[in-house]
């Protein structure tokens, strides 16, 4: 783009045809080819949404009851199992240990304990065997009561709260076992100062009852495990007194009046202590007044819960959970703004959108009087451009032709350093040729036929030799092509060390070809110009060495590598940081013009490898090329 300003469009410049598309002036008799109305819809319209959004965030909040009443019956049947399993382990606990006196009074040593209560072999006898059953059967205590309600022995006569001599005449367990055969009561210990559940059965010798067994259940246990659960459960009796729960400030709390008469049965049986049955403020009402029945909300003092209830018929117990409602206010809450979030963010994606509607709008006109002058100066940049291209190509091909020139004097410069070695290896089988032709010619005149075969045989592997010279020097001096594909790396190595054969006379070559063949992209010309290169700057490293070494290793994978090595001093910093850049070199005046290492990096760059020099820590320069894999194919898809 050039950096003229750009001339200030005139209402005469507007255009007939627009990019885009508008109403024209002609049409609507609008000189400024907009009507005035357009922009006031889009404003209408967010008015519009303001108000929707508006109406929607009063629905959520009139919709807020039943959206918290949803999830209080949520928090409610989560906690309905909890109900289910406490319940039925109180009633399977009752159930067991309803049954256990009437078992333990059909003991034999019972009526001769009620016989003689004084009896000093048969008392102890009788406590301890009352113990061990109290701790076989789990039960808190067991205790036998005479006629009158005193009791003769008990399980606890090894504790200070002994029940042994108390009597108990006063409670209904004994009243009902002495009358109708079995007795229970739940109440607060009088003697133990613990609650729990009471079962009596009476003793029977020949048709009498001649006294009582008591059995009682603790139910600290139970309430230790409902303290694990986040909600609250309490157990009321027929007077709504709480008797059990894992707030040990509610217990004994009533939650409804008790009449006079209730109180003092309450307090002639002692089953709780009167001065605690105070009244604990207890609001209920239905979750869903429509069923009048089910989940409860229950308000005690600033507290409220969701509240369900199940009943112990046999115990006359009501057993409820408490659930409290604030997690689920919150999540209604919750519930309510992000609903409100989202109209909210609705909202103001549509009145967005509607506000660039409306600058679209308006700036339509001011589009319309630029296009045709975009289009213009597009049309200059692009006659502009295509001049840039054509330029560009002109360089580009005046470089790759200047490289290929550049690579050619590279391949003579190294015929040249090679020529007297060369001019050795073509004399020494010219005059091996002509001995042994002179010496055939000799032998056939003898008529030693045999002979001046194995001469005539020698003539012709010498030629083959001389060929495969004259073959490597040809393919190595032509111009490569310019396309590239699939070559393999083990013949570039054995042409290269092959055509640098004469130069590498006396130099220990180490180099182990690769088991399987190793394939990269590339021209197998111009990559063996590249390791002829290599070898050459190694061979000019060690010109100072007694005993030259080049190592040369290739490795396979994703990057295939050629590594060549020398045993040479190495290279300086200078050198490491030019080594590439055209016309460096360290050799001497008239020795190299410094292209050599040039040429193969930007052969290797065109290729999409890359080749780089560091120094071996045991000394000498090492130059590393890695390649892209390629995949074998075609012979002919190989680039030379």
């Amino acid at each position: 783009m050039n950096d003229r300003p750009a001339p200030t469009p005139q209402p005469d410049a507007l255009p007939e045809r627009d990019s885009i598309a508008a109403p024209r002036a002609s049409d609507a008799g609008d000189p400024t080819g907009l009507t005035p109305r357009m922009p006031n819809r889009p404003r209408r319209a967010i008015w519009m949404v303001a108000l929707l959004a508006l109406i929607a965030l009063g629905a959520i909040l009139a919709a807020y009851p039943r959206i918290e009443r949803f999830y209080l019956r949520q928090a409610g049947a989560e906690d309905a199992a909890t109900l289910r399993l406490a319940t039925e382990v109180l009633r399977g606990a009752l159930e067991r240990t309803q049954a256990l006196p009437a078992l333990i009074a059909d003991r034999p040593i019972l009526p001769q304990l009620l016989a003689e209560p004084d009896n000093e072999g048969i008392v102890p006898f009788a406590n301890e065997l009352l113990r061990q059953s109290a701790l076989s059967l789990d039960v808190s205590d067991i205790y036998v009561l005479d006629t009158e309600g005193r009791t003769v022995a008990a399980s606890n006569y090894r504790t200070e709260h002994s029940f042994v001599g108390a009597n108990f005449s006063y409670r209904p367990y004994f009243v009902d076992a002495m009358g109708a055969g079995l007795g229970r009561f739940h109440a607060l210990g009088t003697q133990s100062g613990q609650r729990g559940y009471f079962f009596a059965s009476p003793v029977i010798e020949d048709t009498q009852v001649i006294g009582v067994v008591v059995v009682k259940l603790r139910i600290d246990g139970f309430e230790e495990a409902w303290a694990q659960s986040g909600s609250t459960l309490i157990v009321r009796d027929v007077n709504n007194v709480i008797f059990m729960s894992d707030r040990e400030e509610w217990r004994f709390r009533r939650t409804a009046p008790i009449q006079d008469w209730v109180m003092s049965q309450i307090a002639r049986t002692r089953q709780y202590p009167v001065s605690m049955l105070t009244r604990l403020e207890m609001e209920t009402a239905p979750l869903d007044p429509d069923v009048g029945f089910g989940l409860e909300v229950a308000r005690i003092g600033r507290e409220s819960f969701v509240s369900q209830t199940s009943l112990i018929a046999a115990a006359s117990w009501r057993v409820s959970i408490l659930t409290p409602t604030g997690p689920a206010v919150q999540r209604a809450w919750t519930a309510v703004l992000l609903l409100s979030l989202v109209v909210i963010m609705v909202a103001l994606v549509l009145a967005t959108v509607l506000a660039r509607r409306a600058r679209l709008v308006e700036r339509l006109s001011a589009e319309r009087s630029l296009a045709t002058l975009l289009e213009a100066r597009v049309a200059e940049r692009t006659t502009e451009l295509k001049t840039e291209v054509e330029e560009r190509r002109a360089t580009e091909a005046r470089l790759r032709k200047t490289q290929a020139e550049l690579v050619q004097a590279g391949k003579l410069a190294a015929l040249g350093q090679m020529s007297a070695a060369l001019s050795h290896e073509f004399n020494q089988p010219l005059a091996a040729v002509k001995s042994y032709a002179e010496n055939a010619r000799t032998f056939l005149d003898r008529g030693r036929m045999e002979d001046a075969q194995r001469n005539i045989e020698r003539i012709s592997g010498l030629a083959d030799r001389m060929a495969s010279i004259s073959k490597h020097l040809r393919n190595f001096a032509r111009r490569p092509g310019e396309k590239t594909g699939p070559v393999p790396l083990g013949p570039v190595i054995d042409d290269a060390l092959e055509l640098m054969a004469p130069r590498l006379r006396g130099v220990d070559i180490r180099y182990t070809p690769p088991e399987t063949e190793i394939w990269v992209r590339g021209g197998r010309v111009r990559l063996q110009q590249v390791v002829v290169n290599l070898l050459g700057n190694a061979l000019d490293a060690m010109a100072e060495v007694e005993a030259p070494q080049i190592d040369i290793a290739l490795r396979g994978g994703a990057s295939p590598e050629i590594a060549v090595r020398d045993i040479g001093p190495g290279l300086s910093e200078e050198a490491l940081a030019q080594a590439f850049d055209p016309f460096f070199t360290t050799k001497e005046p008239g020795q190299g013009l410094g292209l050599g290492l040039s040429i193969s990096f930007n052969i290797i760059g065109d290729f999409g490898g890359r080749l780089w020099a560091e120094n071996h820590p045991d000394g000498g320069a090492i130059f590393r090329v890695t390649l892209e894999s390629a995949t074998p194919e075609a012979q002919e898809h190989a680039a030379q």
